[in-house]
């Protein structure tokens, strides 16, 4: 039951980290100040935070979903 709760947790977690990533045309970072910097010296320190933020996320999000699979196919 806790890991059902806790992939939904991260479920939730990773569609709103993705949504706040810049894409070519901006996206939902522009509305935290993610637009009003310059490219020039690469990626800023928030968004390279915001990167690994959303890896580590996704990788407890895959973790879950192994153990539940694991699980079912244990109870099966």
């Amino acid at each position: 039951m806790g890991f059902s709760i806790a992939l939904l947790v991260f479920s939730g977690l990773m569609m709103l980290l993705v949504l706040m990533h810049k894409g070519k045309g901006g996206g939902l970072s522009d509305m935290f100040g993610g637009g009003m910097q310059s490219s020039v010296g690469g990626s800023s320190v928030a968004e390279r935070n915001l990167d690994r933020i959303t890896i580590v996320v996704g990788l407890l999000w895959f973790a879950c979903i192994v153990v539940l699979g694991i699980m079912m196919k244990v109870n099966n």
